[in-house]
């Protein structure tokens, strides 16, 4: 694991970021004011629970739908969406600003990757997996709107790519 910086973000006076309405997808967050590369800016919060359980509350939901369910090494995940916090509203983008690490202890940070100027949106790759066939409806449901130059125009990892084995693989 690489060094990271102390996360004292319950020390901190005021938190790093503000939520407000995103251009990229409903609520985002964005930076209260200048954010250092590394620094840690919130935990992801929420109910843990086991993966059957976030597969049956996805199931409860639809096909198509979007959760705030965070996968864990342990083979658990968080439910931002169930006593979560702000964190649940940080957008995914193909060109991150940030990423989220878990720790040994299973919590779940977001930490920056570059200097972010006061009133940019935060965001990370979500890296997501669907296993069901890539439809067009699916793709559409699963759009990205980032902006980036390099927008692979999906939050959905590609399944042919070694990243999206190595992710399922560890999710098993």
């Amino acid at each position: 694991m690489k060094t990271l910086s102390a996360c004292a973000i319950d020390d901190a006076p005021a938190p790093l970021y503000i939520v407000k309405t995103s251009t990229i997808h409903g609520t985002g967050i964005f930076a209260r004011s200048t954010i250092t590369p590394g620094a840690c800016i919130i935990e992801y919060q929420g109910e843990r629970i086991q993966w059957e359980q976030a597969l049956d509350r996805a199931d409860a939901k639809g096909p198509l739908n979007h959760t705030y369910f965070f996968s864990l090494n342990d083979g658990r995940s968080i439910d931002g969406g169930s006593g979560g916090n702000e964190a649940r509203f940080i957008n995914h983008s193909c060109e991150p600003k940030c990423e989220a690490v878990e720790h040994e202890d299973g919590r779940v940070y977001i930490y920056a990757l570059m200097e972010i100027e006061a009133g940019e949106e935060l965001s990370y790759d979500y890296a997501l997996i669907y296993e069901e066939r890539h439809t067009p409806a699916v793709k559409r449901a699963f759009a990205c709107h980032c902006g980036a130059s390099g927008c692979s125009g999906s939050m959905l990892m590609p399944k042919r790519s070694a990243r999206y084995r190595a992710q399922k693989a560890l999710a098993k």
